[in-house]
Formats: structure tokens, sequence, C-alpha cells
């Protein structure tokens, strides 16, 4: 099968990788963090300005944009890329993550799953069929196979059932993909925390074969150290040659362990979200702007930073906005998580290729064990 995109791996230190994904739509800088713009925005930023921290690539929502404002419209609007103002790659998630976590408003079967929307109760059908057919219309440059994830924890039994449809369900999805130069098809492992299930899922996707593999069906309730000892084994089942993506992670130290691991590719709302309910990311961990010690403090947010909101504006300013619910405290505190976030990134990929990243990891603890430092 000749890849939709083009993946180097320039250097390793331990089982971490740093590289470069190509695309027609330009280069991705790996290990990379993707913000998520679940509509067609990362909520309270610019494309431009999202850009601006030094993301390479975006992830899109297929449940939700299939719901608001279709498919078929972003399509007939010159598709997600055009629509949204980002030009460079997009990944879009299949919507079988959103679709599960539904509940009761959905209907599982092996041939997809029937659900009820969220936001007008109107009936939907999502197959892996129909699921590759949005995504195209959607323009995106990464596809993923439309799969299912079961919450942690589950019985064994219960994982494995849904893994072996998740399989059938890749199958379905390459074939319904077919052959799109300069696009790609991700599969993604799944089998909960259970060695034997990671290997069997790994096997079948490989058998299909694909551009690139994700490492699902985690982050979803088991906590990091169970995560952590997936993610000791399950990234070397994957093919060396093809980037590897973890799926909705997430904090700070989840992504550095990740990394150590053999990830190259992760995404999460964290930064954004955090932002939103003023919490900021910074190297010595969470800082909560609405907290009272901040209100007479003129130092930024975090010294040395370079993004507007530490650049220009004291963390007495970032209270004051917060608590009074200004839109302008969700912008300035999410543009600062994202650059914090790329920066992280950045220092992870100049750490692996200069074969410092025991050291870099040790310093990033250490910063964080310190905490944020009181006002004098």
């Amino acid at each position: 099968m000749a890849m939709g995109i083009g993946f180097r791996i320039s250097a390793t230190d331990g089982a971490a990788r740093t590289g470069v994904i190509s695309t027609p739509r330009g280069e991705i800088r790996t290990p990379a963090f993707m913000p998520v713009g679940t509509a067609g925005t990362v909520k309270a930023m610019l494309p431009e300005s999202v850009a601006a921290t030094g993301a390479d690539i975006l992830l899109g929502n297929t449940y939700h944009l299939m719901l608001r404002p279709t498919a078929e419209r972003v399509a007939a609007l010159g598709g997600l890329h055009r629509f949204m103002n980002w030009e460079k790659p997009i990944l879009t998630d299949s919507g079988g993550f959103q679709v599960m976590s539904l509940g009761p408003l959905r209907k599982l079967t092996e041939e997809g799953v029937r659900f009820s929307s969220h936001l007008d109760g109107s009936k939907h059908m999502l197959t892996p069929e129909r699921s590759m057919e949005i995504q195209r219309l959607l323009g995106s440059d990464i596809v993923m196979c439309f799969d299912e994830c079961p919450a942690l924890p589950a019985d064994e039994a219960t994982v494995a059932k849904s893994m072996r449809l998740s399989m059938r369900w890749a199958e379905r999805s390459r074939d319904a993909f077919g052959d799109r130069p300069g696009h790609a098809l991700f599969g993604i492992m799944q089998g909960g925390v259970t060695r034997e299930l990671r290997e069997e899922s790994a096997e079948s996707l490989k058998r299909i074969g694909f551009d690139g593999y994700a490492v699902g069906g985690l982050a979803v309730g088991e906590g990091q150290e169970a995560m952590f000892s997936v993610l000791d084994y399950a990234p070397g089942f994957l093919p060396e040659d093809r980037p590897r993506y973890l799926m909705g992670v997430g904090k700070p130290d989840d992504i550095v362990g990740a990394v150590e691991r053999g990830i190259d590719m992760m995404d999460c709302v964290l930064p954004s979200r955090s932002g939103r309910t003023g919490q900021a990311w910074t190297a010595r961990g969470q800082v909560n702007l609405r907290n009272a010690r901040h209100k007479n403090d003129l130092r930024p947010l975090e010294e040395g930073c370079q993004c507007p909101a530490c650049r220009s504006y004291s963390r007495a300013y970032l209270h004051h906005v917060v608590k009074a619910d200004e839109i302008i405290g969700s912008m300035l505190l999410t543009w600062h998580n994202l650059h914090y976030y790329q920066l992280l990134m950045h220092g992870l990929r100049e750490a692996i290729a200069a074969g410092g990243l025991a050291a870099f990891v040790v310093g990033f603890h250490a910063k964080r064990a310190e905490g944020d430092v009181e006002p004098v």
C-alpha cells in the first residue's frame, strides 16, 4: 500500500523518536501536539493565533461537524480548511468516541451506531463507510478509521468483544477510504489494559495496512499508571516506520511520559478548556488565576514566556478579567496554554535530537515540583 503521507524519523533516544510527517499541506514536526478545533474552531482563538503558537496540525471532530453545519455543507463551502481559515494539515477523529459518550442515546450493532443528536434529538446512523464519507467531505488530511471505544474499567470479555468489532470496522474503513493520494488513513489499536488484546489488535491492523497507527482506548478512566503500563509495550507492537498517535492525551506529564514511550502525536482539549476556566499551565504546574493571591500581583503569569498574556499583562489583570468573566480572560489564558504546550513539544524534540531526553525529563519534573512561586 502506498502511503498517503511521508514519515521520516530523524533521531531516537531510547523509545522516543523525533522526525517529520510530510503532507501536501505542510510538515508536521514530531512529537506533535494537536490543538482540538472541535466544531471548526479552537475555542477563544483565531486560527492564525493557533499557528503562531507553533501548532503544525489541528484536530477536527467528525461527530460535531456532521451534526452542525453538516459535512455536506462544509464540502459545498470549499472544505474544512477554507471554511475555518486553516491552511495547515487537519486530522479528523472518526466520531466513535463522541458517540460512545452518548450512553443511552446510542444503539450499537455490527453495522454501526444509531444515535440521537445531543443538539435536537434527530436520529443518525454512523457506520465505517459513513465516517469515511464525512471525513472525505470535510477534506481531512489524516482520517481516523471508525472504532468503538469502551469506557474503562470494563471486564476483559467486554473489551475483547469491542476490540474485535473495531477491527472489523477498521477493515471496512480501509475499503471505504480507497486510494486517496495526499490523504492518510490511520488505524486505531484497542484492547484496554490487556497486553494480549493489544497485540491481537495490532496484528489485525498491520494485516489491513494503514498510513499511521493510533493507540486508542486510553485516557478513558484507567488512570496514568495503567496508561503508562500499556504504553510501555503497546507502541512496540506497531510498525516503526509509521506515526504513532495517542488519542485524547493529555496533561503535560502525560505527554512527556507518552513521548518517552515512543508516541509521535497527541491531542487534548485540556489547554483550551483550562483557559476558559481560569487555569493556566506553566513549567511549574497549574496556576488558578481565580485565587485571591493574584489580585495585586504585577508579575507576569510565567517569567520569560513570550505569549501575549505574559508579555503584556499582569497576574493581577488576568485575575480581574477571569473573575469578571470577561472574554479576554479566556482568550489570553488559552493562548498561553497552547503556547506552553507547543514550547513543551519543541523542548522534547530538541532533547531527543540531542540525545538528552533523560536530562530534559528530570528538569521538567524538578520544575513542577517547585510549584508556582508566591509573590514576595
